[in-house]
């Protein structure tokens, strides 16, 4: 049966993307594009992917016209926009972000078709998106405030700022394409640093509406967007030793490729959010109702195509039986659907992830493991039935990985030390949900936890928000914190000015406070 596609979410032609942003100008891609298909299946049929256009597939020597742009913007720290004043880079950041709103339409649409984000998510990832740019903007006037206040210690006067870093690669994930990518890109050039960015494998062509918007905000070079393939565009650059900060969200096998490539590593700073293992650890006392709406939402929000999904259950044994049944009715009435339909569950976006589901249920099955609801597991081409497996052990696949993907592992434990072994033991360390109401418990929990990871989610699921609270990880998790304040931190440095507390240097300061000759040097600032 034909499934009509309202019309403001139809896409009527190929968008054939040639264009990039390198030193402050677009330039057009003449050579060999990469086709860009949804896993959205066509509206003819509804049995083939749809072709969705195409991006360049651009080469090794434009990803160094790229670098050496960032690089020249930058001017090891003499160029005009690190030692541009904080309110001209703000006014910047203000400009870009208007402009950014009137492409609204455009991006939640193609968030909808490249990755397969339902209308709300979508919509939720572009608002979030600019309301994190003006909170940025927001906590860089604090910081600047703060840091316009001369201190005295020792017969020491210091004036003690933030400042830039150098030339960042950013390299985005293709689950939060928008969002999470600029949780990285707006504050590194906020701070003063110059960015290269290349967008994730999936979500680029909802990048190509805000080249222009970057282009007229910014001084050439401040930042520079190439498409291509990570080998062929990030490698070349790496292995300059230019890069002062890697700025990826994505996989640990990925990062730690590229900072093998780097010639002096002792020279690179990283900022990282990496894969993750949420448990969710249910005690007997947990309100079951409330538990399971959580559950659900956390395991499976996006299809659970999440770093901060819930991956794993841990259920006490005294209610297992009980959370099986109300889990696995609550996750079957749930509807498959597509993205402007508003259904919690959506077309995977990777072509190859319902084989990769397929196999670990497969694995977990032959060890021992059931599929508990009735729907779990059913595939057709790239809607795959979230799956429920019980009892999960550590022989499995599903029970050590980042699934990443609709299929969640259950545990039964009778002794809480059980759940915080596996976590101890784990390589990742970023969440945990706990679910119960008898503080006495409760309380030694998160005593344990804290230590563990890096938010305990009480009687909630695993998440990112609110976007002004640390989000980092421990492990292979995470490398530095972002979120607002926490990123600003983590794209620049303390830096200060010094000077003995004597009539002379009182002086000088004075004059070149009073005279505004240095942008540095100040004690006004941004309201």
């Amino acid at each position: 049966m034909k499934r009509t596609i309202p019309n403001k979410y139809s896409i009527n032609k190929p968008i054939n993307h040639k264009t990039f942003l390198i030193n402050g100008k677009i330039g057009e891609w003449n050579g060999e594009m990469v086709n860009v298909y949804s896993t959205i299946l066509s509206e003819s049929n509804f049995d083939e992917y749809t072709f969705l256009g195409s991006t360049p597939k651009m080469d090794e020597a434009h990803a160094l016209k790229a670098l050496d742009s960032a690089d020249n913007a930058f001017q090891n720290g003499t160029g005009k926009w690190p030692t541009m004043k904080v309110y001209e880079r703000i006014k910047c950041m203000e400009k870009f972000v208007l402009k950014m709103q009137s492409k609204r339409d455009e991006v939640v649409k193609l968030l909808m078709w490249e990755i397969g984000k339902n209308l709300n998510d979508s919509e939720k990832e572009f608002d979030r998106t600019v309301d994190y740019i003006n909170e940025t903007i927001e906590e860089y006037k604090r910081i600047d405030r703060d840091g316009a206040i001369f201190k005295n210690n020792n017969g020491v006067r210091a004036l003690i700022r933030r400042g830039p870093l150098g030339v960042v690669l950013c390299l985005g994930p293709y689950n939060y394409p928008l969002n999470e990518t600029f949780a990285l890109l707006i504050p590194a050039i906020i701070m003063g640093n110059t960015a290269i960015f290349k967008p994730a494998k999936h979500g680029v062509l909802l990048i190509a509406p805000l080249l222009e918007a970057f282009k007229e905000s910014f001084p050439a070079g401040v930042v520079n967007i190439v498409f291509g393939r990570g080998r062929e565009i990030a490698s070349p650059i790496m292995k300059t030793g230019k890069i002062n900060v890697l700025a990826l969200i994505g996989h640990s096998s990925s990062a730690n490729s590229l900072q093998e490539l780097h010639p002096q590593q002792n020279r690179l700073r990283l900022v990282l959010g990496l894969e993750a293992k949420n448990p969710a650890i249910i005690l007997d006392d947990a309100d079951m109702n409330l538990t399971v709406n959580e559950c659900v939402n956390g395991t499976l929000s996006f299809n659970g195509q999440r770093c901060t999904a819930i991956k794993i259950i841990y259920v006490s044994d005294n209610i297992v039986d009980e959370f099986l049944e109300k889990f696995s009715k609550k996750v079957d009435s749930l509807k498959l659907g597509l993205p402007w339909e508003n259904t919690l569950l959506t077309p995977l976006p990777e072509p190859n992830k319902p084989r990769y589901i397929k196999s670990l249920i497969e694995d977990a099955v032959s060890k021992g493991a059931k599929i508990i609801n009735k729907r779990g597991g059913k595939t057709k081409k790239n809607f795959v039935f979230p799956a429920i497996l019980y009892p999960v052990n550590n022989d499995m696949d599903v029970y050590k990985e980042e699934q990443f993907g609709p299929v969640i592992p259950v545990v039964s434990f009778k002794d809480i030390n059980e759940p915080i072994k596996y976590m101890a033991e784990s390589n990742y360390g970023q969440q945990v949900s706990v679910f119960g109401n008898n503080e006495s418990k409760i309380g030694p929990l998160i005593d344990s936890l804290v230590n563990l990871v890096c938010r305990v989610n009480l009687n909630s699921s695993c998440q990112r928000g609110p976007d002004v609270f640390p989000f980092t990880g421990r492990k292979d998790s995470a490398v530095a914190t972002l979120s607002v304040h926490d990123a600003l931190r983590s794209f620049s440095i303390r830096t200060f000015v010094a000077s003995k507390d004597n009539e002379n240097n009182k002086e000088i300061l004075r004059k070149l406070i009073d005279n505004k000759k240095s942008n540095f040097v100040r004690t006004d600032y941004y309201l």
